[in-house]
């Protein structure tokens, strides 16, 4: 499907997708990953509108600079996105840095929310795994071709065991292009300076963004060799939520693909809970 376009309070031409009829599902991608984030999913979900914006400086919406490339400021784009689609209410699934973004929102506009899902991220972030991801954030790879970096994943993204190759390629076609001069990331190379900044700022109690989603159906999804959301941080997670919705994938680090069983069956189980309560309303 074609990507679509709206402006942005500021100007910026910010891209997104819109596809299917049904619960409408606002499906929001990790730190430096576009729309094709929910590909492997998105052939799986049935009666769901799903929507998927490219963040400003991503896939193919307009470069702002890293002073915008904030979770703030993209869950005010996402909010605007869906105003001028005339959505009032969603169910969130958030991926990583999505799922940030769905957690603030739960606790700002938490009447425009009808669930969130959130896959490999919690209110706790391990420094191993951000500063894993910040050693790549911004970089172009240095491999040949798509294929030459396709072979090389499983070594650079431990935890991911039993993963085919036809996978791992089409996760490069996903994140990088092939230009004259080499391959190229998907995104401003200027989001590493605001992730850096945000990785050096002063820490952040994250927990009452979490608990601001009392009340609406809740997943996690995670990825048990996950070095970002610790086996803790999920385990206190269920503990103040019993009623979550709870998946762990093996073979799995940040993030699962969400096409794996026990994603499917964690957002099925999280969708018919969001239906229910829509219907109980």
């Amino acid at each position: 499907m074609a990507l679509q376009y709206f402006t942005a309070e500021d100007g910026a031409r910010l891209a997104y997708k819109d596809e299917g009829e049904g619960l409408p599902v606002l499906a929001l991608s990790g730190l430096t990953r576009t729309n094709a984030d929910f590909d492997y999913l998105a052939p799986h979900l049935q009666g769901v509108r799903l929507i998927r914006p490219d963040y400003r400086g991503r896939g193919g919406s307009a470069w702002t600079g890293a002073a915008s490339y904030t979770v703030l400021q993209e869950a005010r784009d996402t909010l605007l996105l869906l105003d001028q689609l005339g959505i009032q209410k969603v169910a969130l699934l958030g991926t990583s840095r999505g799922g940030l973004i769905g957690m603030f929102l739960a606790a700002t506009v938490h009447d425009r929310l009808l669930g969130l899902c959130l896959n490999d991220v919690g209110p706790v972030l391990d420094r191993e795994g951000l500063s894993r991801i910040l050693d790549y954030v911004g970089r172009n790879p240095v491999g040949r071709s798509i294929e030459a970096i396709a072979e090389k994943m499983p070594s650079v993204l431990p935890g991911f065991p039993n993963v085919p190759p036809a996978r791992w390629l089409e996760e490069a076609r996903k994140h990088y292009v092939e230009t004259e001069t080499g391959l190229r990331i998907t995104y401003d190379p200027a989001l590493r300076e605001s992730a850096i900044a945000a990785f050096e700022g002063p820490q952040v109690d994250a927990w009452p963004l979490f608990d601001a989603a009392a009340g609406l159906p809740l997943a996690l999804i995670r990825g048990v060799n996950s070095d970002l959301l610790s086996a803790e941080t999920a385990a206190e997670m269920a503990r103040r939520r019993p009623d979550m919705i709870h998946a762990e994938v093996p073979d799995r680090a940040h993030i699962p693909f969400l096409d794996e069983p026990e994603s499917l069956a964690a957002v099925n189980a999280w969708l018919d809970a969001v239906r229910a309560r829509m219907a109980s309303a």
